[in-house]
């Protein structure tokens, strides 16, 4: 049986026979696609001949991988033969990894080939042509293509031209600004008043992690609102400014679950709004970009039973589930950069000490009880708080909850070590709040509870200094 240890030997022996042999194309499937997967990173002087008749191969997975070893050659001499492939091949994902292999050449006469690419049936075709030509990306055809398809009807192309179109005094902006830091007035505060008089004093870029839990609608006095539209823009409206205080690349944690307004009286139906799959559409608008969807779920016996008629009469079309599950959604504010870009902005003992340690929940199903409270009516499991606060943010990092409530989120953030900022305007949850972040329990931190006023006031004196 052939070994990845005699791969690496051979590589060493130009004058070999060895890969003429392993390469032929009479050669067990099974034992070619092995070969060619364990190649790794070729020599200069491969023959990369060996890998053109494999090119026809009846197998799509051994012409892919064929395909992608001519790549790592970067040999113009193979130019036309892959530009053959690519127009002829009928496996999609052949296809990708021979556009890719011709853009790996760096030549200009690759140019107007990657360019007749743009013209593809398939985005990914597309994008592979547009990493290519970015290479180039200062020449002048080059900008031509890019131009071409800044309203291009896929998506993700046009993001990816409005990457490389997009006003760079932003990205050095953006760049200039010190990523792990935070405003010293926001640390450890919880603002008395209205969310969205808060959020218009709160300088660009603030916060490292946002995790909130808004008010459901109409289902308490404090969240009345004139119809259903008006409380998804309030909402929209304030998630839009928490995109702006966001850092670059960091994540928004959005808690909710579909609510049901009661029926009026027994000759009417009660309403069923799906606040998860209608707030999500008006987030991707605003620059959130959609990572995960975790489903918390809760004990059947927390279920209010909307079971009770059916489990009587068993009639069809009478059946209603209790919902023992709620939305978590998992957002990232959208940058080009990767999340390597965001752990670089942190030294190597924060990282260190932020690591999440021992067992943790490795899918999306987290199976949590709910939490109670004296006073607030619908409040945050600090598990569930801990969890999203450990797994998307570090120590030292400024944690935001518009809708601050009894403080859970204040609370865990101490106890795991970041920052906390918090916004509420109802007396009562206020005080509940303060008894949960009192000094006492955090005396080296110092949490307080700021007017609107106050507020502005420490902003403009912290903005002054700078």
């Amino acid at each position: 049986m052939l070994t990845k240890a005699e791969i690496a030997s051979e590589k060493l022996n130009p004058n070999s026979h060895f890969f003429s042999v392993v390469l032929a194309p009479t050669n067990e499937e099974q034992q070619l696609l092995w070969t060619l997967k364990n190649l790794g990173k070729l020599p200069e002087d491969f023959d990369g001949q060996l890998f053109v008749p494999l090119l026809e191969h009846q197998n799509p997975k051994i012409r892919c991988l064929a395909v992608k070893n001519v790549g790592k050659l970067k040999d113009e001499r193979f130019l036309t033969k892959l530009v053959a492939f690519a127009e002829n091949e009928k496996n999609t994902i052949a296809r990708r990894e021979a556009v890719s292999a011709i853009g790996r050449l760096k030549t200009e006469n690759a140019i107007p080939i990657l360019t007749q690419f743009t013209i593809d049936a398939d985005p990914k075709i597309i994008l592979q042509a547009l990493r290519g030509l970015l290479y180039f990306r200062e020449h002048p055809k080059v900008q031509l293509a890019l131009a071409s398809l800044a309203e291009h009807p896929n998506e993700m192309i046009r993001e990816q031209i409005a990457k490389e179109l997009k006003d760079r005094r932003q990205a050095e902006t953006s760049k200039t600004r010190n990523h792990s830091a935070s405003p010293e007035a926001l640390k450890n505060v919880m603002v008395r008043a209205d969310v969205q008089d808060v959020l218009k004093v709160v300088p660009d870029e603030s916060v490292h992690l946002t995790f909130t839990s808004p008010p459901y609608y109409n289902a308490r006095d404090y969240t009345i609102f004139p119809s259903y539209e008006a409380y998804l823009d309030f909402l929209t409206a304030v998630f839009k400014e928490t995109h702006r205080i966001t850092k670059e690349g960091r994540f928004f944690v959005l808690n909710t679950s579909p609510v049901i307004v009661p029926r009026i009286s027994r000759a009417h139906s009660s309403k069923r709004y799906a606040i998860p799959y209608d707030i999500h559409p008006r987030l991707t608008e605003i620059g959130w970009e959609f990572i995960d969807d975790i489903v918390w779920v809760k004990p059947e016996y927390a279920a209010k039973n909307r079971n009770g008629g059916f489990f009587q009469h068993r009639k069809p079309l009478g059946y209603k589930a209790n919902s023992v599950t709620e939305s978590v959604m998992v957002y990232r504010k959208k940058t080009d950069k990767l999340i390597d870009w965001n752990l670089r902005q942190y030294d190597d003992e924060t990282i260190a000490a932020s690591k999440v340690m021992g067992e943790y929940e490795k899918t999306n199903v987290w199976q949590i009880n709910p939490a109670t409270d004296k006073v607030h009516p619908a409040i945050f499991p600090p598990e569930l708080a801990a969890r999203v606060i450990q797994f998307y943010s570090f120590k030292g990092d400024l944690v935001f909850d518009p809708f601050g409530g009894s403080g859970t989120v204040g609370h865990v953030a101490l106890t795991h070590e970041r920052y906390f900022f918090l916004c509420e305007k109802e007396a009562e949850y206020v005080e509940r709040a303060e008894q949960m972040l009192d000094t006492s329990l955090f005396p080296t931190t110092n949490p307080r509870t700021l007017s609107l006023t106050e507020l502005k006031s420490d902003i403009a004196k912290e903005t002054q200094k700078l």
